[in-house]
């Protein structure tokens, strides 16, 4: 669970500058690569809930 939240962490970081350099410095292939890092993002929390809804159960 711990590995979870910490990758979460780090690509919610990723997404975090790369979408700054979109909005505010317009770059656009950081577009890209923030849209890529929210699907990740998405993917991470799906599995975080599937593991915390496990973990209640004990």
């Amino acid at each position: 669970m711990k590995d979870l939240v910490a990758r979460i962490n780090a690509e919610m970081e990723n997404f975090k500058t790369e979408s700054e350099a979109l909005v505010e410095k317009g770059v656009k292939a950081a577009g890209a690569r923030a849209r890529k890092s929210s699907l990740v993002i998405e993917k991470l929390v799906k599995e975080f809930r599937k593991v915390s809804i496990e973990e209640s159960k004990k």
